[in-house]
């Protein structure tokens, strides 16, 4: 494994080094995967990077979170916090700074850049396809990332391996051993998220309903249309307890008039699910929702930067998904199949089985 290399850039620091202490232990080896580098940032905004390591023939991992806000550089005087597009840049800092010795470049983007502009309609730009060709022309050979937005935005680099992992299972496990679900049914907050919703619910023998976003299609704010109401479709949630599941949580507004729904209606306990916990306007809305009695836990990963405040607050249950990226990058090194980690259904519905 000497020719296995990780790229950990700092915006991913602290889930790189569990992802390289799970590396060790699986192969054996006191030695760390991760090669140095040096990030430098200019007082006009302007950075480079340098890998203070050897990478000829190795075979590289990337690791960037797109979605970290709270990396910050001094620029013209003052504090700036880094937004995605300049993380993307960063990624292309890496790229350019291996100059084609490594033997493969697998980029890792467990949130994926762009990926809710991943179709347009109109005059429109097209993020997240121009990305991703962006990555295959500077060489890049494999991309790993976690519940995209819509993986069919891979057509748009048909030839390069795109690699999709849901983490469904990774927090359906730690829900199912901290909460009672016995009497639950799933929910999904829009038309967008039933398929995912579906899911849940098949794996805890649950029925399922979902909310129809009405919007106003006269009126443009922040980009998008704003939601008029949520119409509820589905089995009644009286005495019950809810799982709302959806693949990000960007303000939260959503989520939580669809809990107030849900409470208002007689729902027992609502639990919000959500892979990334992007929370974009900080933990206040949440918790003041949470102390109104609105929902009871919010679910997520540490697949994407969640602050401090927020993982030490009483709703709020961490997921660490490391282990399972160690083993994907691992498999992928030796060139084994990946179907255990796609498919490892029969491991959960034991322990739903066993709970019940």
């Amino acid at each position: 494994m000497e020719d296995l290399k990780l790229i950990v850039l700092d915006n991913i620091e602290e889930f790189g080094k569990q992802t390289d202490e799970y590396l060790k232990q699986i192969n054996e080896t006191n030695e760390s995967y991760i090669i140095p580098i040096t990030r430098d940032r200019f007082s006009n905004g302007e950075g480079k990077i340098k890998i203070n390591g050897t990478v000829r023939d190795k075979d590289i991992y990337i690791l960037s979170d797109v979605g970290n806000y709270n990396v910050t550089y001094n620029m013209h005087g003052f504090t700036h916090h880094m937004a995605p597009d300049e993380h993307f840049q960063d990624i292309k800092r890496v790229i350019s700074a291996l100059s084609g010795y490594a033997s493969k470049i697998t980029l890792v983007m467990p949130l994926l850049y762009e990926s809710r502009q991943h179709k347009r309609k109109g005059r429109e730009s097209l993020d997240c396809a121009i990305a991703l060709q962006e990555l295959e022309r500077l060489g890049v050979n494999h991309i790993v990332t976690f519940d995209a937005h819509d993986p069919n935005v891979s057509n748009a680099i048909p030839n390069l391996p795109f690699e999709n992992f849901y983490v469904a299972h990774d927090i359906l496990n730690r829900l199912v051993e901290k909460e009672n679900i016995d009497n639950i049914l799933v929910v999904s907050p829009d038309m967008g998220a039933m398929e995912r919703a579906r899911y849940y619910a098949e794996i805890l023998g649950s029925d399922v309903g979902v909310f129809y976003k009405r919007r106003d299609l006269s009126k443009v704010v922040d980009g998008k249309n704003p939601i008029v109401e949520h119409v509820y479709l589905g089995a009644n949630v009286k005495g019950k307890d809810i799982i709302v599941v959806d693949d990000m949580i960007a303000s939260g507004s959503s989520m939580i008039e669809v809990s107030k729904y849900l409470k208002e209606n007689g729902a027992n306990k609502v639990y919000l699910v959500s892979t990334f916990a992007l929370l974009t306007e900080g933990p206040n809305k949440f918790i003041e929702a949470y102390n109104e009695g609105l929902f009871d836990k919010l679910y997520s990963t540490n697949l994407s930067y969640v602050p401090e405040i927020i993982k030490n607050e009483p709703w709020y249950e961490d997921t660490d998904c490391s282990n399972r990226l160690a083993n994907i990058i691992n498999k992928l090194h030796n060139k084994e199949s990946l179907k255990t980690i796609f498919d490892d259904t029969k491991e959960v519905l034991k322990k739903v089985e066993r709970k019940k």
